[in-house]
C-alpha cells in the first residue's frame, strides 16, 4: 500500500524533544496547514487542519534547535493511527504523521529562526553590506567574475549542520 503524505504549516507550538531509554531522539510538533476555498455564496473561508508530526534521531534535535512556534515547515512522510488508554480507562486514539523528510521554510531574516541566524558564522546583516551591494552592482556590469564572487560569499553564509547520512531515518 502507499501511504505518504507532504504537508506544509505552521508550527502551533515549541518542539518537544525527548530521549528513548536506548538513546534516540524523538520530537513531537504540531502542525497547522490552512486551506483557503470560497464558499457557495462567493466569500473567503479558511480551513486549518491540526497535526502532531513526529521526528526521529538527528532530524529530531535539528528540529528542536532551530524551529519554533509559528515556524514554517515542509514535512514528508507517513500517516499513522495510534491508540492507547487514559487514566480513566477510556480509549484513545488519532492519527499523527511520522516524518521521514522536514524541510524548513523560514527566510533568515524571519522571526521565528533567530536561533538559526544567530548560529550562522556570517548572518542575514551581510545581505546589506555595502561590499555585498557592489559585488551585485557589478556582477551586472561585468557577468562572469563578480556574479561567482557573489555566490561564493553566499556559499560561505550558508550555516554548516552536522549531520550523519546514517543517522537520517529516510
Amino acid at each position: 500500500m502507499f501511504n505518504r503524505v507532504v504537508m506544509i504549516g505552521n508550527l502551533t507550538r515549541d518542539v518537544e524533544l525527548r530521549y528513548t531509554p536506548s538513546g534516540a531522539a524523538v520530537a513531537t510538533i504540531g502542525l497547522a496547514s490552512n486551506r483557503r476555498y470560497k464558499k457557495q455564496d462567493g466569500s473567503l473561508a479558511d480551513d486549518t487542519c491540526f497535526i502532531d508530526v513526529k521526528l526521529f534521531g538527528r532530524t529530531a534535535e535539528v528540529a528542536n534547535q532551530y524551529l519554533r512556534k509559528g515556524s514554517r515547515v515542509l514535512i514528508e512522510g507517513r500517516l499513522t493511527y495510534e491508540t492507547w488508554t487514559d487514566q480513566m480507562g477510556n480509549k484513545r486514539s488519532r492519527h499523527t504523521i511520522a516524518a521521514e523528510g522536514l524541510s524548513m521554510l523560514d527566510s533568515k531574516n524571519g522571526g521565528a529562526t533567530e536561533g538559526y541566524s544567530a548560529s550562522a558564522p556570517m548572518t542575514s546583516n551581510n545581505y546589506n553590506d555595502t561590499n555585498v551591494s557592489a559585488t551585485y552592482s557589478s556582477a551586472n556590469d561585468n557577468n562572469g567574475y563578480a556574479k561567482q564572487q557573489s555566490q561564493k560569499d553566499y556559499v560561505h553564509s550558508v550555516p554548516e549542520i552536522d549531520i550523519d547520512e546514517d543517522e537520517l531515518p529516510f
